[in-house]
């Protein structure tokens, strides 16, 4: 008897129908082919699926043939061919024939071929179609295809990622070594034709076309956030170049390198105050947006303490130090936050749960 195995390694079938799986015999797959191409028309195991009906009905007058769908699942090959294995071994177990079942193996490409071992050791393999669909080679064609690749999230994952990478390598070595303004030059449009290419190969249009959509939802809604995140970003900056400049300072006075440990307490006793107000700005714009569209909880309120203990607690240990800052001094202010953040959590939990009781 002869077995013609359709094999689908990543589960379109299965995710893009809700059918199960295995599918057997010549009915059941040719409705499973139209169920797919209808869910997706240009998914490649519908010719797959075809091929299988049509192989069946090829052989059908030389000698008893049936034919089945097999699928894995979408990760690992490992699993796949473990879960192609397992509905092999029960289309097999189905059959209920004495004949030794031979297989003809049908797929769409070498990835789904990898599994010919898990079948050819469940039973003998007669053959192994390669569906190919025949295209117009013009440039209407080409262009389609590169379309798709740009578009599908696999592909452009697997191929356009590296590519982007490859061509930041030599703009990085430029900016590196400084060789000069021609050089430079190509390295930027070189940069910028990587990035653009990560950019693609990333799905980040996506991304940035979200933070767009939400941006002008905010501004039309009138969105306290839309504010106070620039006016925190303007914080952060400002924080950032206040942190330098304390490095800059503590190196003056201090003679020899500087070890790393005191370098970042520099930067975080410098930038400390800076970025404390920029939490603060941008939790009581959340804050204040919640409130106004009726999704408040008292326990929002926590941020604002948890953020001035945090910038109380690093700007401490920071000048501890820079030995601006006694031990005492440290052990108090550890403590003060401690304190600020659990009383914080614990009140506005009890007034959150006696708000709920009286609801």
């Amino acid at each position: 008897m002869l077995l013609v195995l359709c094999v689908d390694l990543d589960d379109d079938l299965g995710r893009k129908t809700g059918l199960d799986t295995p599918v057997v015999g010549r009915d059941a797959v040719e409705d499973a082919a139209v169920a797919l191409a209808t869910a997706d028309p240009e998914d490649s195991d519908v010719n797959v699926l075809f091929e299988g009906v049509h192989l069946h009905d090829d052989l059908a007058s030389e000698e008893r043939v049936e034919v089945a769908a097999v699928t894995g699942v979408d990760g690992s090959d490992v699993q796949a061919n473990r879960a192609v294995g397992t509905e092999v071994d029960e289309v097999l177990a189905g059959l209920q024939t004495g004949e030794e079942v031979r297989t003809v193996i049908v797929t769409d490409g070498a990835q789904d071929e990898s599994v010919l071992p898990v079948i050819r050791s469940r039973a003998r393999i007669d053959g192994v179609r390669r569906v190919v669909v025949r295209q117009a080679q013009d440039l209407e064609s080409m262009y389609y295809t590169i379309k798709q690749v740009l578009n599908d999230p696999e592909t452009r994952g697997t191929i356009l990622v590296p590519l982007g990478v490859l061509l930041l390598i030599y703009p990085l070595a430029v900016l590196a070594s400084f060789l000069g303004l021609p050089g430079a030059v190509l390295g930027i449009a070189s940069g910028a034709l990587g990035l653009y290419t990560l950019f693609r190969g990333l799905g980040l249009a996506d991304v940035v076309d979200d933070f767009v959509e939400r941006a002008r939802d905010s501004l039309y809604t009138g969105r306290v956030t839309l504010i106070t995140y620039v006016v925190a970003a303007a914080l952060l900056v400002i924080g950032g170049v206040e942190g330098i400049d304390r490095l800059h300072e503590y190196q003056q006075v201090t003679a020899g390198p500087l070890p790393v440990t005191s370098v970042i307490a520099a930067l975080v006793n410098g930038a400390a105050t800076w970025f404390a107000a920029a939490g603060l700005t941008s939790s009581i714009g959340q804050i204040t947006d919640e409130y106004l569209h009726d999704h408040f909880k008292w326990q929002y309120l926590n941020a604002p303490f948890y953020v001035l203990a945090i910038a109380a607690v690093l700007y401490a240990l920071s000048g501890f130090f820079l030995r601006t800052v006694t031990l005492p001094t440290l052990a108090a202010v550890l403590t003060a936050g401690t304190l600020m953040s659990v009383l914080s959590t614990l009140a506005f939990a009890v007034i959150e749960e006696r708000d709920i009781r009286a609801v």
